[in-house]
């Protein structure tokens, strides 16, 4: 696959690509971060979803020179961006953008693979001076089904391991997921040693967000009625808004932060009811919330974190000690300030379309039904 370098983020997309363009923007304002050092040069690997594009629009905000690369296959490149087009897995495509280099730092939003980040991590070396990984709590052996900060133990991987290897193949998705993260955590750290900055964010929510959560309970909100909701409204949660984590990244960027950081809002930050009753004030809906005991939806086999979204009883879910990276200048802004600002964008924009939106969310008959038996339930166990 050839590079194509794109002035000003303009997009050659494909005919009969089978994506659909979001719609536009209209007047949906970019709050602007505080700001940070200007002049810097930046190359994002990835740049039009949900914290690629968050970056290279608060990176602009703040005077930044942006590259963003990616295969122009889905999303959009940024206004004012330098788009380069190539497959990150080919190494003539990664040879070829170190040409519109150097960077002070590529920030690394899409890896998957170990292999894949040890390719752009050495072809990379003598572009980038700083090379930032976005890597995930889920890269955590034992998140999150206990409390984890930067010292607890990783998945164990290693820097060539393959989704398709066999031992990966045959563990849970979510186990799999974690174990190739902490290789591509190690890839990284091989190549560029204490340069590397490692952010494991937890669930990260705000405007631009691709994979379902936030839009579904949004959307189940707006419909109005009887929601079902799962569990303990008192339950202490940390989702981080995408703004915040990136506000942080471009920070620690020019302060030459290095080492790992969890990446997520103080405990005690926000309650599960808060989320709920957020999503239902933004969008002006009438909903009544029919609170169902956790371990009753359990037996009715109603599916966490997807059919009842961000909604998880493992205990340390919402137990990721944020601790070192709040003292590094993570912010985190009101949950009702992302809930408000996501809804506000879905009213001029749709997602990038992406498999895992299904997931997400009950379906209305279902929903009815389970209704109809807690509330049955709950008048058996009243007697």
């Amino acid at each position: 696959m050839s590079v194509q370098v794109l002035p000003g983020g303009a997009m050659n997309r494909s005919a009969g690509s089978g994506v659909a363009a979001p719609r536009p923007r209209g007047d949906l304002p970019v709050p602007r971060p505080e700001r940070h050092d200007e002049g810097m040069r930046l190359l994002i690997l990835g740049g039009t979803w949900f914290l690629g594009r968050t970056l290279a629009e608060t990176a602009l905000a703040n005077g930044w020179q942006v590259t963003c690369f990616n295969r122009g296959r889905s999303g959009r490149d940024v206004p004012g961006t330098q788009g380069v087009r190539g497959d990150r897995t080919n190494q003539a495509d990664v040879d070829r953008l170190t040409t519109y280099g150097p960077w002070d730092a590529v920030i690394d939003t899409s890896v998957y693979e170990p292999p894949d980040a040890t390719l752009t991590a050495q072809r990379l070396r003598d572009a980038a001076a700083r090379y930032v990984l976005v890597s995930t709590v889920s890269a955590y052996r034992w998140w999150p089904h206990e409390p984890v900060n930067e010292n607890s133990l990783l998945w164990p991987s290693r820097p060539d391991a393959r989704e398709s290897d066999p031992d990966l193949s045959a563990m849970p998705g979510p186990y799999a997921y974690g174990t190739l993260k902490s290789g591509c955590e190690q890839a990284v750290t091989k190549v560029y040693g204490d340069q590397a900055l490692i952010l494991r964010p937890g669930v990260v929510l705000g405007p631009y967000e691709y994979v379902g959560r936030l839009p579904a309970l949004l959307g189940r909100a707006a419909r109005g009625g009887r929601m079902l909701a799962a569990g303990n409204p008192h339950q202490l949660i940390q989702p981080i808004d995408v703004r915040d984590l990136s506000d942080f990244t471009l920070r620690s960027i020019t302060a030459d932060t290095r080492g790992a950081f969890n990446v997520a809002a103080p405990h005690g930050h926000a309650k599960y009811g808060d989320l709920l009753e957020a999503c239902i004030a933004a969008t002006g809906s009438d909903v009544d919330l029919v609170w169902a005991d956790a371990g009753w939806l359990a037996e009715q086999d109603v599916r966490q974190w997807t059919e009842m979204p961000l909604w998880r009883t493992p205990p340390g879910t919402w137990a990721v000690d944020a601790s070192r990276a709040i003292e590094a200048g993570l912010k985190a802004r009101p949950l009702r300030d992302t809930i408000l600002d996501t809804w506000r964008w879905l009213q001029v924009e749709n997602p990038v379309p992406h498999q895992r939106q299904s997931e997400h969310g009950l379906a209305p008959d279902k929903e009815l039904r389970l209704i109809e038996a807690w509330e049955n339930e709950r008048a058996l166990r009243c007697r």
